[in-house]
């Protein structure tokens, strides 16, 4: 069979024509015009239409137009080709709607509503176009809504973001602004490190907000930072001066500590001095003063060793004193028994003689024995105080004239009892009575 090329022919009406070139068999297509003499009732469409020369018309309203031809084809595919087109632009359609349904739809959803609209104005496709238009139309509305809905929303993320770096701004400031005195240096270095990288964090990561305003508030945090790292600077530029000026101070008073050495036991009445002088030097960093203090008190062992030496062996010379003492004391303490205050305290002067005369005793005993013999002592004293609070003879006069006071008043108390005319007037005698009667019972003898 011979083939032959066919005539170029339009594609559709309303878009640019392009040349369609097929090979087309003449004898295994011999039916062609057969097909393309069919009648156009043969070719209804509830929407549209084929005619014979294979030009598609659409129903728009109450007109009907061509939307194009469809040459090397059925009718049926003529139609088909054009409801494609029909239902390509009720996907996008549908698309839409459901984007706007669910908010998802960006700032761009009026934009895309106007390119449906704009599709939709004659557009080269069979189907129900007035239906499209109708919802196309109702997306218009809501695409406005939610337009609003997300400017307002926008806005009020901008003046969350812009409050945010507004307080990240006010903070920098106050720490800023904080008196020399009250800084505490590193706490407020790291806290400055902190606001820095929740500015980046707002500024990589959040709403973005006018550049002006932007501008302006991170003008304000660098001027805090600034000021900050300039009184930062010369802070611990007066610190590192103070610091030269007491290690310099010190660094004397340890040398003069250390030429005490040769000097032994003789050389800590100085040491206390030049321990005076440190303290007044006052305080360098730490660091440096544990550093210093580490070596004048090296100073210091070296005399405090020497006088523990000496006072090692005084205690074992003293040994002997210890136990004298110790023997001492054990005759000495029936004395504590003793009620009877001239013997007691002549055994007890005889006793303390005998305790001068042993002499010292090793340090680390002296408290136990000086408390067991200052323990007699106080048994002593406490019998001789006791005879002269009952033999004072002021104070027995005393004594005397309030207990007749008191041996007058309950006599008169006890007549007033008998004579009461109410129980309230015998009752406030009785009671007034019973507290006089102690009061002379606390008399004594």
């Amino acid at each position: 069979m011979l083939s032959q090329p066919c005539p170029p022919l339009p594609c559709e009406r309303g878009a640019p024509y392009g040349i369609v070139e097929e090979h087309c068999t003449v004898g295994r297509r011999a039916g062609i015009d057969e097909r393309r003499v069919s009648t156009v009732s043969q070719n209804e469409h509830p929407w549209g239409r084929v005619d014979e020369n294979r030009t598609v018309y659409v129903r728009d309203g109450e007109t009907e137009r061509e939307v194009g031809q469809f040459p090397d084809g059925t009718p049926e595919e003529a139609l088909a080709y054009f409801e494609r087109k029909y239902e390509d632009l009720k996907g996008q359609v549908t698309l839409l709607e459901a984007r706007i349904a669910r908010e998802l739809a960006g700032g761009d959803a009026s934009e895309a509503v106007g390119h449906l609209q704009e599709q939709l104005r004659e557009p080269a496709a069979v189907g129900d176009l007035e239906s499209l238009r109708s919802r196309v139309e109702k997306l218009a509305g809501k695409a406005g809504e939610l337009g609003e809905k997300q400017r307002a929303e926008r806005e009020a993320a901008r003046a969350e973001a812009l409050a945010k770096r507004e307080s990240i701004v006010v903070e920098a400031e106050r720490l800023a602004a904080q008196p020399e005195e009250s800084v505490r240096w590193k706490e407020t270095g790291a806290a400055f490190e902190e606001l820095f990288n929740d500015w980046q964090s707002a500024q990589r990561g959040g709403v973005s907000v006018p550049k002006a305003q932007a501008d302006a508030l991170w003008k304000r945090f660098r001027k805090a930072r600034q000021s900050f790292d300039t009184a930062r600077r010369a802070h611990f530029a007066r610190v590192d001066a103070a610091n030269k000026e007491v290690k310099d101070v010190k660094e004397r008073i340890i040398a003069r500590a250390e030429a005490l050495a040769s000097r032994g036991v003789e050389g800590i009445p100085a040491y206390r001095g030049l321990l005076d002088e440190w303290k007044a030097a006052g305080r360098a960093s730490r660091k440096l003063d544990d550093q210093l203090w580490a070596r004048f008190k090296a100073a210091g062992d070296v005399l405090y060793q020497a006088k523990a030496a000496e006072v090692a062996l005084q205690d074992e010379e003293y040994a002997g004193n210890l136990q004298a003492k110790e023997a001492l004391l054990a005759e000495a303490e029936p004395l504590l028994q003793e009620t009877d205050r001239v013997a007691a305290r002549k055994r007890l002067t005889a006793f303390q003689l005998r305790w001068d005369e042993i002499g010292r005793v090793p340090r680390e005993a002296l408290r136990d024995v000086e408390g067991r013999l200052k323990k007699i002592e106080d048994h002593v004293k406490s019998l001789e105080d006791e005879h002269w609070r009952k033999t004072n003879p002021e104070t027995k006069a005393r004594s005397e004239g309030l207990r007749g006071q008191l041996e007058a008043s309950i006599e008169q108390l006890t007549a007033e009892i008998a004579a009461a005319a109410s129980p309230k007037a015998k009752a406030e005698a009785e009671q007034k009575l019973a507290t006089q009667q102690s009061w002379l019972a606390a008399l004594g003898d």
